[in-house]
């Protein structure tokens, strides 16, 4: 009997979530390899010219053009929507094209957006300066905030978009609360759920619409490709955001998505250890700093609601020494082990200045109603040794005089 490979969900749906990270959604070849194959081909050849035609014509299952699908972006794109619980993904080209096309392939000239104010700066320049150019309009509300949610509902509110975790201040949003709101409402949400990544977090479990990522992050989880992904309902999946991006065409390239499949191989290890990493490091840094915003904490304000919505703290969280910039470059370039980087998800400790960098393109009021402070750092803890990571802090802190 031939063993499944992954492709059947009636199979696979029985598999626990750290299983369908390795093996959901494979297809073998004739050659049976145990590793997913690489396809890197842009286009495909037929037997006849009536095989084509009923292809393009949507009467004929299989390959047309690499913009269209490929078989190792298509195996990627299943795994992914079977970590989710969702029941249909598609790949983008990087974790901004996947947010920019979950947004541009369901809104229109007069609609109008409810985001949460705390978000990657390159969100919220799309909302700024991209929507905005076609008539879209947008309110930026506390995202903590349930009562902000529902007074900022109009009668051409289309759509709510926020991550939660949120980037950089964590940030988080009552998941059960908003997707319950939006629904009444006949509202989309859109979550951004790259801090946490099904590994941590199911927004679908929640009610959420659509769950957006930059897998570059936790998905890869070693600093080596672009990608994104989009998952949601396959009537929304197919019907709204396929076709705006088989022509529009930010698609995921072969290889980059068979660099996150094998990411995903050890996503819920690196997760949850990453998680248990952050947590003991955030306790030292606890006791050194003028303020922490760190979800796995029992003094963060949000604390019970992160616990509740994920199964661990994820690897990232926020601090702010006194002393402003100065102090908080003075403290980066003290660094030994861990690098200065703005990429988050890594295998690696990295630490940057959100202020200087992600969140530079807001300006300082922009900065300051998102909870972007000056003196700010923002770390993802890797799989280092913590006491390593803490030791490094710790000099890094005396050096800077603090």
């Amino acid at each position: 009997m031939k063993k499944h490979t992954g492709t059947d969900r009636s199979i696979s749906a029985k598999w626990r979530p750290a299983t369908r990270a390795v093996r959901a959604g494979t297809m073998r070849s004739e050659h049976g390899e145990t590793s997913e194959a690489l396809y890197l081909t842009s286009g495909y050849t037929y037997d006849d010219a009536q095989t084509v035609a009923d292809r393009f014509a949507g009467e004929a299952v299989g390959m047309q053009y690499s913009r269209f699908q490929n078989p190792t972006v298509a195996m990627l794109e299943e795994r992914i929507a079977m970590l989710e619980g969702a029941e249909a993904c598609k790949a983008q080209a990087s974790g901004m094209a996947a947010m920019t096309s979950a947004l541009l392939c369901m809104l229109s000239s007069g609609d109008h957006v409810v985001a949460g104010r705390a978000a990657f700066g390159s969100c919220r320049w799309i909302l700024n300066n991209v929507l905005n150019r076609f008539g879209i309009t947008h309110t930026v509300v506390d995202g903590r905030d349930n009562a902000a949610w529902e007074a900022a509902v109009q009668p051409n509110t289309k759509v709510f978009f926020f991550e939660t975790p949120a980037n950089p201040t964590l940030d988080v949003v009552d998941l059960e609360f908003v997707c319950g709101l939006a629904k009444s409402k006949g509202i989309t949400t859109i979550v951004d759920n790259a801090f946490a990544t099904a590994a941590l977090q199911r927004p679908l479990e929640f009610g959420a619409d659509v769950v957006a990522y930059s897998a570059t992050k936790l998905m890869d989880g070693q600093g080596r490709v672009l990608a994104g992904a989009i998952c949601g309902s396959d009537e929304w999946i197919n019907g709204t955001l396929s076709p705006f991006q088989r022509n529009t065409g930010p698609v995921l390239s072969p290889f980059n998505a068979w660099v996150v499949m094998k990411g995903l191989e050890t996503l819920d290890l690196r997760a949850h250890k990453q998680s248990e990493n952050a947590l003991e490091v955030g306790k030292f840094v606890e006791g050194r700093v003028a303020k922490i915003l760190h979800p796995g904490l029992p003094s963060f304000e949000q604390h019970n609601l992160a616990m509740s919505q994920m199964d661990a703290c994820g690897p990232i969280f926020s601090f702010v020494v006194e002393g402003g910039r100065d102090k908080a470059f003075a403290v980066l370039d003290a660094l030994e082990l861990v690098d200065i980087s703005n990429n988050i998800g890594d295998a690696k400790s990295l630490a940057c200045h959100p202020a200087s960098t992600t969140h530079n393109n807001m300006g300082p009021e922009g900065r300051a109603e998102m909870g972007v402070e000056e003196g700010m750092i923002r770390i993802n803890v890797g799989l280092e040794d913590p006491l390593d990571v803490i030791e490094d802090l710790d000099q890094a802190l005396t050096r800077a005089g603090l």
